[in-house]
């Protein structure tokens, strides 16, 4: 059978990235306590294409994870990578894992405990005879006061809730766990999925003892993963659901913590964009 696929394109322009997405793949997250997370993926996989090939083969995307229950490392997605630039004889290859990462939150006071999850996504690059580049992006909601509505008010102060959002270039092995904490640290007070009322009480507290403005809390971030060691590029942003104004406020900071590295702080963003 003809294979149009490696005909000529009619256009001979080259395609950055071309491939499939929006698949569900069952996979397990090591946690830092031991053991591991079940839970379910949503998959990106993608290679570039040259300007003389019409198409990719993207039959063979769905063939390459046949079988597979991946356990998400640096090893195992470095394996997925390499078996799609031999399947697809492409240059260069790319997969993203979007999933739920869930950790057990127990209350302040109660020690009530009940799972609160986190979006996050870990996005491989590899091409060929290079190096993995892999980057990892993780959502955190945090509890916010305003230090402007707390001072210039008799009674409270206006609090909403926030997302920080950090995107990561990592060296080396790092634990999921250990960025949320960085990020919910950065906030006035971190959410809870339960809270009993004495809970409430000191959550409530702790965050009007802590205001801070979007600004605060990117520049809180942004002062720890600049001197991380195994970081070498990140992206730190700050978005806070007002609850008295018909906005949205947002603060970011993007930090390239390591010069000699070979890839530039527009080339990691644009992989996960």
């Amino acid at each position: 059978m003809e294979d149009v696929q490696n005909t000529l394109a009619t256009v001979a322009l080259p395609i950055d990235s071309v491939g499939v997405r929006n698949l569900r793949l069952p996979i397990s997250v090591s946690r830092r306590e031991g053991g591991a997370l079940a839970t379910v993926a949503l998959l990106e996989l993608g290679v570039d294409l040259p300007a003389h090939f019409k198409g990719t083969h993207m039959s063979r995307f769905i063939e390459v994870l046949q079988g597979r229950q991946e356990d998400l490392s640096y090893k195992s997605i470095k394996s997925l990578l390499e078996d799609i630039l031999e399947r697809l004889h492409a240059r260069k290859a790319r997969v993203i894992f979007d999933f739920p990462f869930f950790m057990p939150r127990p209350t302040p006071v109660s020690k009530a405990t009940a799972l609160q999850s986190y979006q996050c996504r870990i996005t491989g690059e590899l091409a060929l005879e290079g190096k993995l580049d892999f980057i990892l992006e993780v959502k955190v909601p945090v509890m916010t006061v305003c230090p402007c509505s707390k001072a210039i008010s008799r009674e409270g102060a206006h609090s909403q809730r926030a997302e920080i959002r950090l995107l990561l270039h990592l060296k080396n092995f790092c634990w999921l766990e250990e960025f949320i904490e960085i990020a919910e640290s950065a906030g006035s007070a971190p959410t809870y999925p339960l809270l009993k009322r004495e809970d409430e009480k000191f959550v409530t507290e702790q965050s009007f003892a802590n205001p801070c403005f979007v600004e605060d809390v990117v520049r809180n971030i942004a002062e720890i993963l600049e001197t991380h060691p195994h970081i070498s590029w990140f992206r730190a942003e700050v978005e806070s659901f007002e609850s008295i104004h018909a906005h949205n406020a947002y603060a970011w900071i993007e930090r390239y913590t390591q010069p000699d590295s070979q890839i530039s702080c527009t080339d990691l963003f644009n992989m996960v964009c």
